[in-house]
């Protein structure tokens, strides 16, 4: 089995993962890694869960470490680009740990939060900036961004990008990018309009697939409850009330029922609350914040707003509503599976919704049990 030492990384970057505890790559490390250092652009099929931060930041790292140059103010080296405030923070702290025996300088540029910080750092030229869209256009438009010693650019979460409505956005950025640079883009799937988008951002693109499916539906228990719309906020209510000690994440299809479901676990005197596309950066930061604290038990979530969220110690993962997108529920189950624990996935379904359990099936290549008792409670 490989290990990182086969790679062909950095000294010092192997230095900062061993005292990280990391030894053995990820599948999506040993296929990225070795082409990133080669200089080639990448195509990447990855979910989170797959390593892949750590696939793209180490190649990224080693190349700017041994091509030293200074970034100029207003400049930066690399640009890495994600569609959430939260994912962009996990994503520098990531970067600040594995660059810590480097001189390469971070910074992190999202909305929702003061301008100056952001400006003073872009004043000094950063290596690595990690943005999301709206914020980095704000600041390129006033000129504290320019691109002219960019080397690498790096799109993360693409299709995440399109379903929050960004795309638009990640074009404009694009336009203003130098054509000599390294690109790489990853995407959890691929709808013809990131397939489009890769085709003309990439050149001659190494194609990387990695997908944790079979690993995360092992270690997740997963059941189904053949419940009623109508009474799945009192099926809700028993399972939170039963399990009172444990952090339970519940996904709904939609804004709205998010909302709804927080506002019936309330009324049962349960602590709950939503983070959706129409919360405000910081009050879904200040969502997870408790979520992860123990503060509150229920954290009521959509796809697009929990996608990429790292919550350690969830017990507990239901789907209030399956999703439409059978991925999506690879996604959602996951959030319980972390570092190596197990979890229980219980999804609400009826018979209108027989399809999209029978598509999830076929995805995961078996059938989730039926558990009679949680539909009858």
């Amino acid at each position: 089995m490989l290990n990182f030492d086969d790679l062909g990384l950095s000294t010092e970057i192997l230095m900062a993962i061993k005292v990280k505890g990391y030894s053995t790559p990820t599948p999506i490390q040993v296929q990225a890694i070795p082409h990133l250092l080669q200089g080639h652009d990448l195509l990447g099929i990855a979910q989170t869960g797959t390593g892949k931060t750590a696939a793209f930041a180490l190649p990224l790292i080693d190349r700017l470490m041994k091509n030293r140059v200074k970034a100029r103010p207003a400049r930066v080296r690399a640009l890495i680009l994600t569609p959430t405030r939260e994912l962009a923070s996990q994503i520098l702290a990531s970067i600040t740990t594995y660059a810590k025996n480097s001189k390469l300088s971070s910074a992190v540029m999202f909305g929702g939060v003061s301008e100056r910080p952001q400006i003073m750092a872009m004043s000094r030229g950063v290596d690595i900036l990690v943005a999301t869209p709206g914020r980095l256009i704000d600041l390129m438009e006033q000129g504290h961004v320019r691109f002219e010693q960019l080397e690498v650019f790096i799109l993360d979460e693409a299709d995440r990008m399109l379903d929050m409505g960004f795309i638009t956005d990640v074009k404009r950025v694009i336009r203003q990018l130098p054509a000599k640079r390294q690109t790489l883009l990853f995407s959890a799937t691929m709808p013809q309009d990131i397939a489009s988008l890769a085709n003309t951002m990439l050149y001659r693109p190494v194609r990387v697939e990695v997908t944790p499916q079979s690993t995360t539906v092992e270690k997740v228990e997963q059941k189904v409850a053949m419940v009623e719309k109508g009474n799945r906020l009192m099926l809700l209510r028993n399972i939170v009330r039963q399990n009172s000690n444990g952090s339970v994440l519940v996904f709904t299809r939609t804004k709205h029922g998010a909302d709804r479901v927080v506002k019936h676990l309330e009324r049962e005197k349960v602590v709950a609350m939503a983070i959706h596309g129409n919360k405000s950066q910081n009050a879904r930061e200040r969502a997870l914040q408790s979520f992860r604290s123990g503060k509150i038990q229920v954290l009521v979530a959509t796809d697009i707003a929990a996608r990429g969220i790292d919550v350690p110690g969830v017990g507990y993962v239901i789907n209030y509503d399956l999703p439409e997108d059978p991925e999506s529920y690879v996604h959602r189950i996951g959030r319980t599976a972390r570092a190596g624990l197990g979890g229980v996935a219980i999804s609400f379904c009826d018979n209108s919704e027989l399809h999209l359990l029978r598509a999830v099936e076929r995805l995961i290549k078996r059938k989730v049990p039926v558990d009679s008792m949680l539909g009858h409670r």
